[in-house]
């Protein structure tokens, strides 16, 4: 059974996993859009790898639908879902734990809304928003944060961060929105836009 986690809240995966130990995960995000003028949403999932510093070492360690793969080759992403139809995760990210760089303190998970300024969409107009934090190894869900039912009127958002703690690998429930969408995100990780 997954951890229920709330806004600003967060778990050790390590604990979770139990003595057989942690060593690749897969974060699953959901989406539904509301029903709107017609025009389609497409929600996009992103990581970034960040140091101690907060940046990035370097363009590649932004993952996302047009790089799909780390420097390292911890991180890789499933593909884009254009459309966040149907059940279940919409977009999925996997984490190889053992061959994250020593050096990243954090992964921070988000998403954002594929030309949301531009079609006038936003994270007020998504319901059923999730992240999900599961053991690749065992199929065992971890953790789960689900947004608010309110995003406001931002096109980015930050859902969650697996960091490093100690010896533990840790999930934090985030949901924190940018309100100048895309570039204000990925700018304030060190990604030249």
């Amino acid at each position: 059974m997954a951890v229920q986690l709330k806004k600003g809240g967060n778990v050790s995966l390590t604990k979770e996993a139990g003595p057989a130990g942690l060593k690749k995960i897969t974060l699953g995000l959901g989406w539904d859009p509301r029903k709107t003028d017609g025009q389609a949403f497409d929600l996009d999932a992103m990581v970034f790898l960040v140091d101690a510093n907060g940046k990035v070492n370097n363009d590649k360690d932004f993952v996302f639908f047009n790089n799909k793969t780390s420097t390292d080759g911890s991180v890789t992403h499933g593909g884009d879902n254009r459309t966040g139809d149907g059940e279940g995760d919409d977009e999925q990210i996997n984490i190889d734990l053992t061959k994250v760089g020593a050096n990243i303190q954090k992964i921070v998970v988000a998403v954002v809304i594929y030309e949301g300024e531009t079609k006038s969409q936003n994270f007020g107009q998504v319901d059923k928003a999730y992240v999900r934090v599961v053991n690749a190894e065992t199929n065992a869900d971890l953790a789960r944060f689900d947004l608010s039912e309110d995003g406001g009127t931002v096109t980015a958002m930050i859902f969650g961060e697996v960091y490093r703690h100690n010896d533990e690998w840790k999930f934090k429930a985030i949901e924190q929105g940018y309100a100048q969408g895309f570039n204000a995100l990925v700018s304030s990780y060190g990604v030249a836009v």
